[in-house]
């Protein structure tokens, strides 16, 4: 089965509403598309979205590095799947959302090539999972309203945004808080907007109300290793690291100083599917669960970290798998049951996504 070409298309699509962070805001993606087609006529899809401030990469710097391994994976055989992946991942360092684009299309054939789900190649059986809803940051009222209409549909977990403004951060929790019952469980997302005195504080005060949430991810930001070390000591709130991960190095470091509770996975970061798998592995020699993320991206890369959270459901308890459910539409045929917080893998071989606008 050996590679013929490799294309790429820019997926555009809008959202239900703006997604804001402290770090950033969106009113529509837009991220790249890989396609790669053996001579066979089998087609695997890859996706990734352009995250500058977390990443580094734009659409443009996506591309130019999918260019450049471009020629030297041409005329391979997709069996030779470990050759292919050392070339993908030592031509270039780094730009590793050009790598997890090419990585799904990679497995997606792979995956199809011995007839099976990606999920059930990989080793994994379970099939149905839930996940939470980011709540954008906003003013108090917005934000209440729109915790409340994500309950309506279902969700029993949120992810809530926050980080510009500590002060106003504690209020926007506690009247989120009370605005909902109480089974309803709540995660907070700083996106690094805090010192780690500032964390501490802010966290205390919540937990002064009764207020415990799932956990607390990546508060301050993501060199500040001590800062994280430092705030774990000194809250009951788990702590959870995102940006401060992209290898696992990165993630061994934080575990052999017991500075972090939970490790997030996003295939964005650690440069596709092979390395996600290695960092659940990692955080389960150290019996720290994971939670699966993602960028705000379309419904192939979102699929492929489902696949992923099969593969290693022991160690990947939570998902944070939203970004199809934040989409109005988009232009990606899939047998994924997307379907507010439930989501559903099929048997189909391969990833069960593809894309319909080329």
């Amino acid at each position: 089965m050996k590679i013929q070409s490799i294309r790429t298309d820019v997926l555009s699509a809008t959202l239900k509403n703006p997604f804001i962070t402290s770090l950033r805001r969106v009113d529509a993606l837009q991220d790249l598309i890989v396609i790669i087609e053996c001579e066979n006529g089998m087609t695997g899809y890859g996706e990734g979205a352009p995250t500058p401030m977390i990443t580094g990469e734009t659409i443009g710097s996506i591309l130019a590095t999918i260019e450049y391994i471009k020629p030297h994976l041409i005329g391979l055989e997709i069996e030779d799947f470990e050759t292919i992946l050392k070339i993908v991942h030592t031509l270039i360092v780094k730009n590793t959302t050009a790598k997890s684009a090419l990585e799904i299309a990679l497995y997606d054939l792979k995956a199809q090539s011995v007839k099976l789900p990606l999920y059930q190649m990989l080793g994994g059986t379970q099939t149905t999972f839930k996940t939470d809803i980011t709540i954008s940051m906003g003013e108090i009222d917005t934000m209440i309203a729109d915790s409340q209409n994500a309950v309506a549909l279902g969700y029993d977990t949120l992810k809530i945004k926050i980080g510009d403004n500590p002060k106003k951060d504690v209020e926007r929790i506690k009247a989120i808080h009370a605005s909902l019952n109480k089974d309803i469980k709540l995660r907070l997302d700083a996106n690094q907007g805090w010192t780690a005195q500032e964390s501490v504080e802010l966290l205390l005060a919540l937990e002064k109300h009764s207020i415990f949430a799932e956990f607390i991810e990546q508060p301050v930001p993501a060199d500040d290793i001590e800062g994280l070390k430092y705030i774990k000591q000194r809250v009951q709130t788990p702590l959870l690291a995102d940006e401060s991960i992209f290898s696992l190095k990165d993630a061994k470091r934080l575990l052999d100083m017991q500075a972090i509770d939970y490790v997030n996975i996003k295939l964005a970061k650690t440069a596709g599917i092979t390395q996600a798998l290695s960092l659940a592995d990692l955080a389960a020699e150290y019996d720290v669960k994971c939670m699966i993320g993602c960028m705000l991206e379309g419904p192939i890369s979102v699929a492929a970290g489902v696949h992923v959270a099969s593969a290693k459901a022991q160690s990947i308890t939570m998902l944070d798998l939203d970004a199809v459910a934040l989409l109005a539409s988009h232009p990606v045929t899939t047998e994924v049951l997307f379907d507010e917080s439930l989501i559903k893998l099929s048997d189909c071989p391969g990833l069960g996504a593809a894309y319909t606008n080329h």
